[in-house]
């Protein structure tokens, strides 16, 4: 299998985009490219500050459970990061869809 992207939209809760920011370019980003994620990008809404969006490659489906065991599967993770999330993100409108690069795509 080709390489692929992970495409993860989340609602922010009301009034913690700021706070979401500070966690995820403090420690989350941080923390998975430590254990080899390769984040491509990371959006946030222009004007509708419930908006956040961001990009992760994998090179192969064994890439991705590799990676999903070393940081969801972590103390650090268990204990630290999990917590804060569902204070900051609605979990059950978490969208999650794999993707792959069209033939024109830059991001072959």
């Amino acid at each position: 299998m080709a390489a692929f992207y992970e495409l993860r939209q989340y609602k922010i809760r009301p009034g913690k985009m700021e706070a979401w920011l500070k966690l995820m370019e403090g420690e989350i980003i941080p923390f998975q490219v430590a254990k080899g994620a390769v984040i491509t990008a990371s959006f946030r809404g222009e004007t509708d500050e419930s908006v956040y969006v961001w990009i992760r490659r994998f090179e192969s489906e064994a890439d991705r459970e590799r990676i999903y065991k070393d940081i969801y599967e972590s103390d650090f993770w268990k204990s630290k990061i999990a917590p804060q999330v569902g204070e900051l993100i609605d979990r059950a409108a978490i969208n999650v869809q794999r993707i792959v690069p069209t033939r024109m795509s830059a991001a072959q």
